[in-house]
């Protein structure tokens, strides 16, 4: 018999009905306790008063000599790039998140390219299929035997549609204008005294291990291995043969930049505090570890952990909307509420900047791109590609015309090149890739990668199933729900379960599924099936023909349930196009005044960001399948971030202001705390943990 559980009494068998026990009542004495109900009481306040300070308040009080916020640290750390600098500075300090060492014997680079690029038939094929394209509707000839080149041609027509709509013309045979011109092109050499941004590349190994450089001219000849430790929102195990290493290479570059960049040497650690930005869709253990780094392994004085979408709308002023960040590897998408992420509301999606750099690169190739010796595995010919991407790409139907670009290209020992490239829709086809993400193969972007935590290992803070999936992801897969089962079975299956919302039938689930993909089951499209939407003349351009968006659930679908369907739904769901994903975002958050709420106040930030004409190219897609669906939907608005601020700061600026902030003192973790208490210590601070 339990203990504490006087005069219980058995029946005449010996067994007890039930297992159940009531709980005594509750001692007096007890309710009256003021244990752990003051700050004096806590272990914040014990460790301020064992160090001579009277309150966590004066802990970061600023010398009156120094400037507020330059003994804080911002780090803001990306697949490409890392974002560090004071608070007290106006920009940081953006440097590519990499480092080589050496290595022996030597490892093969990793390669940029990851989704879209598939085995190809060779230049040759490609160039007779681009000749094959001609007609005044200069579409992808849909006829072919690759299915590559049929989602090519849907998305072409797509964007012919529009144009159509919008009254402009479209160039015949515009293909083989560009393919003939790039094909007869030949570069014109640039003097080494006539080129003022010539490289200076490195070609014997350098003196040190590591190097924080790009300027290698054959990494592999020089015996190094460059790696990026970051890949989207998780470290990047495909390339690290163990986290450990990962850690290392991280704490490496931190140590250089403060080093080279801030002239902070290691012994003055323990006088800085740090900001850190990590993703909204994160891991614990992504946490642990970058705590760990700058607490335990670099010695700083103390830490706030901040997530991106709150670290946006700091930056931007405002304190409602729906922050979708565009990084070079994955998109998140999130709604935050006076000062709060909604966790029902996050979405990652597994593409971004890489995706249209490489979509580009297809393009490009199948009229013939004159630089014929590229190769996107080479960090030069990778900026090349950038480069293209920045300054051709658009969304703007208006900007489509056939003209003549030209870009600069540098390889090490060889003289300085400069090209001549003729293009036509390829510079806005490129971008449409994530409003029409069917060109993107996301099993291959899962080869390689491994979990970061073992499952089997928990810490202070227990990871449940349900935790990496919400309720934006469980809306944006129903339709991948197989049939119900019979209603006999049904009753029996849940009888004990009332509230399970039911699945979509067979019918809609399979129409909002490409039929011409190759992996039919695992590209869901959910636009609205519409005539259209409404632009500022009252009109409607066509939209591209798919399912219906699934109804929004009357209650939440319990986690269990949907995975013992045997449906992956962070996989699926990150698969979404980019205007799908943000309208279920907001479908989460609540009704319909939580829809118009957020729809009218989308905040992008990336680079990805300052494509020209996203600004519209979102807000025509989403005012399409608002305008159905929502009651009294108005005007779907992007909020511009603020004047001279690039998008691509824009969260570590307000992660900034936050360091400057009084009230921040409440946010910090020192060594100690974290050392007594752990990830405990992080979440008491940070409540969104």
């Amino acid at each position: 018999m339990p203990r504490g559980i006087p005069n219980a009494k058995r029946d005449d068998t010996g067994m007890r009905y039930t297992f159940f026990h009531v709980p005594l009542a509750p001692n007096p004495k007890h309710m009256g306790t003021s244990y752990l109900k003051t700050d004096s009481q806590t272990l914040w306040h014990r460790n301020a008063a064992r160090k001579g300070k009277p309150s966590a308040e004066e802990s970061v009080s600023h010398p009156p000599e120094q400037r507020r916020g330059s003994q804080v640290i911002v780090i803001h750390p990306g697949s490409r790039w890392l974002r560090v600098g004071k608070a007290s500075d106006v920009n940081p300090i953006s440097v590519p998140n990499v480092i080589a060492r050496k290595h022996q014997p030597p490892t093969p680079t990793p390669s940029f390219v990851e989704g879209i690029l598939r085995p190809r038939k060779g230049r040759s094929n490609l160039q007779n299929s681009t000749q094959s394209q001609n007609g005044d509707e200069y579409a992808v000839n849909v006829s072919s035997d690759d299915p590559f080149d049929d989602k090519i041609g849907t998305i072409t027509v797509s964007l012919r549609d529009r144009m159509r709509f919008y009254k402009l013309r479209v160039t015949p045979n515009a293909a083989s204008i560009a393919s003939t011109f790039n094909e007869q092109f030949k570069p014109e050499i640039i003097a080494e005294i006539n080129d003022p941004f010539r490289v200076e590349w490195i070609q014997t190994p350098l003196e040190s291990n590591e190097a924080l450089v790009l300027r290698l001219a054959d990494p592999q000849r020089l015996n190094y291995a460059v790696r990026w430790p970051i890949h989207g929102t998780h470290f990047n195990t495909r390339d690290y043969p163990s986290v450990q290493m990962i850690l290392d290479d991280i704490e490496e570059i931190l140590r250089c930049i403060l080093q080279d960049k801030f002239s902070i040497e290691r012994q003055d650690y323990k006088n800085y505090s740090v900001v850190l930005v990590i993703p909204d869709f994160y891991e614990r253990s992504y946490v642990r570890d970058f705590v760990n780094i700058i607490l335990v392994a670099m010695g700083f004085k103390q830490i706030c952990v901040q997530q991106q979408s709150l670290a946006a709308t700091y930056g931007a002023g405002i304190s409602n909307a729906c922050v979708v960040d565009i990084g070079a590897v994955a998109t998140s998408v999130a709604c935050v509420d006076e000062g709060l992420v909604i966790s029902d509301t996050k979405m990652s999606l597994n593409m971004g900047g890489d995706d249209i750099t490489e979509f580009l690169y297809v393009l490009l190739e199948r009229i013939s791109f004159p630089y014929r010796d590229i190769n996107l595995s080479r960090w030069y010919d990778w900026n090349v590609m950038e480069d293209l991407k920045a300054r051709l790409c658009t969304l703007a139907e208006g900007d489509v015309a056939l003209n003549l670009y030209d870009f600069v290209v540098r390889q090490p020992g060889k003289p300085t090149e400069k090209y001549g490239l003729r293009a036509y829709d390829e510079i806005i086809l490129a971008p449409m890739c994530i409003f029409e993400p069917r060109v993107i193969e996301f099993d291959r972007k899962r080869i390689g990668l491994r979990p970061h935590s073992h499952p089997d290992i928990s810490e202070e803070i227990i990871d449940h199933a349900g935790d990496q999936v919400t309720q934006a992801m469980i809306i944006s897969t129903q339709h991948l729900m197989p049939a119900p089962a019979p209603q006999e079975q049904q009753d029996v299956q849940l009888s004990s379960s009332t509230d399970v919302t039911p699945p979509v039938p067979p019918s809609t689930a399979s129409s909002a599924i490409e039929p011409n993909s190759e992996n039919a089951p695992d590209m869901p499209m959910e636009v609205v099936d519409i005539e259209g939407e409404k632009s500022a003349s009252g009109a409607v351009p066509p939209q591209p023909a798919s399912s219906q968006l699934a109804p929004l659930p009357a209650s939440n679908t319990g986690t269990s349930q949907i995975r013992g369907l045997g449906i992956d739904v962070c996989f699926e769901a990150s698969k979404l196009p980019l205007d799908v994903a943000i309208f279920n975002s907001a479908r989460a958050a609540g009704g319909d005044d939580k829809i118009r709420k957020y729809l009218q106040a989308v905040l992008v930030i990336g680079g990805t960001g300052l494509i020209p004409g996203m600004a519209h190219a979102l807000e025509s897609r989403l005012q399409a399948i608002a305008t159905p669906l929502v009651l009294n939907m108005e005007k779907v608005q992007i909020i511009p971030p603020p004047k001279d601020v690039d998008p691509r700061v824009l969260a570590w600026k307000g992660a900034a202001v936050l360091g400057k902030m009084d009230s921040v003192a409440d946010l910090w973790l020192t060594p100690a705390d974290w050392d007594i208490l752990g990830m405990r210590g992080l979440k008491e601070r940070c409540f969104y943990l």
